[in-house]
């Protein structure tokens, strides 16, 4: 059965109440995703990236109680009115900030669009990233490559741009040749390492693979997905991963328990609802219409973190959120991934 957003008003009045006394006891979610070296450093947030301001909810952030009338919740409301606005998340340089992690503390809230016009010329459907505000900044677009053998997504930092070979080429998401078709990977527009320079500098990273279990119950159970990213340094950077040959990538290290430097991230597992007769997260408000491929992203030592979520509001529009450690192409590729037709648990 299709993922749906939990509803329930005792959901909503109980998460408002009592995740950010809880969340502000826990840990920096940085060393979740630290591989090396010494502790995550503090320091001073920077202001980061695209064109101009766009608000961002904080990772902490709980929609507001339903009943403001209920006993000492007033006085809650009006302590969280009086709290500073989350800060923005700007963008400048567009190509830097879309590869670029999320600010810590801070949620990148974005809309994804699927536009079919083409495809009754035999053309696939472009998708765009958005911002998810007023100004709807735009940040990427996606595009499945013609005549590939797999499926080969192109990402571009120009909406109009989705060639391989243009200046915008930002990325790409790349299925692997496995007979299930359920194993991708995620690079950026760095070189292919048959073309490497001398210090190996320009031969292109791998951002993240994704891997989707094959469900044996078809359309009638929820997806299954484990999300493979690099790990972060001490100065909260990601760690460059540019294997030398297909052996040497993240899906190869993860298959083979080589977790050095790497992290394993899973789907959240949906909860079976027996009044909606279907399988429901909360994605408080973000999502609202139910389909398979609905999905939240979290680290297994912290299950309330949201690395990244993903769902439905329309028949071709989509909500898209991700947080630190991810940046907007790891997150959109990830997003785009759920989309492809091969998929055996579709």
């Amino acid at each position: 059965c299709p993922t749906a957003a939990a509803s329930s008003d005792e959901e909503d009045d109980s998460d408002s109440s009592t995740k950010p006394i809880r969340s502000e006891k826990k840990k920096n979610p940085a060393s979740l995703f630290q591989t090396g070296g010494d502790p995550p450093k503090e320091k001073k947030t920077k202001k980061k990236a695209v064109h101009k301001s766009a608000e961002a909810g904080s990772a902490e952030e709980s929609p507001e109680p339903r009943n403001s009338n209920r006993k000492g919740k007033g006085r809650k409301a009006k302590k969280k009115e009086e709290r500073p606005p989350s800060p923005a998340v700007e963008v400048d340089k567009l190509e830097e900030f879309v590869l670029r992690p999320a600010p810590q503390g801070l949620s990148v809230k974005c809309r994804v669009t699927r536009d079919k016009r083409g495809m009754d010329r035999g053309l696939y459907p472009t998708y765009y990233l958005h911002l998810d505000n007023d100004k709807k900044v735009f940040l990427l677009a996606g595009r499945k490559r013609k005549k590939s053998k797999t499926s080969n997504y192109l990402i571009s930092i120009d909406p109009t741009d989705l060639s391989r070979g243009g200046e915008n080429f930002i990325g790409k998401l790349r299925q692997e040749s496995n007979l299930m078709g359920t194993k991708f990977t995620v690079f950026d527009n760095g070189a292919n390492p048959d073309r490497a320079n001398a210090d190996w500098s320009n031969v292109r990273q791998e951002l993240s693979a994704v891997v989707y279990e094959t469900n044996v119950l078809g359309f009638k159970g929820p997806r299954k997905m484990t999300v493979i990213i690099p790990g972060m340094n001490a100065d909260n950077e990601r760690v460059p991963i540019r294997p030398r040959n297909d052996n040497d990538g993240l899906l190869m290290r993860w298959q083979n328990r080589n977790m050095d430097n790497i992290i394993e991230l899973h789907n959240k597992a949906p909860v079976w609802n027996d009044e909606t007769q279907s399988y429901v997260l909360n994605f408080h408000g973000r999502v609202t219409h139910a389909s398979v491929k609905n999905f939240q992203i979290v680290h297994a030592d912290d299950p309330d973190y949201i690395v990244m979520q993903f769902g439905r509001v329309a028949e071709d529009a989509f909500t898209m959120d991700y947080n630190y450690p991810l940046c907007a192409v790891q997150a959109f590729a990830i997003a785009l991934s759920s989309f492809d037709g091969k998929l055996a648990c579709e």
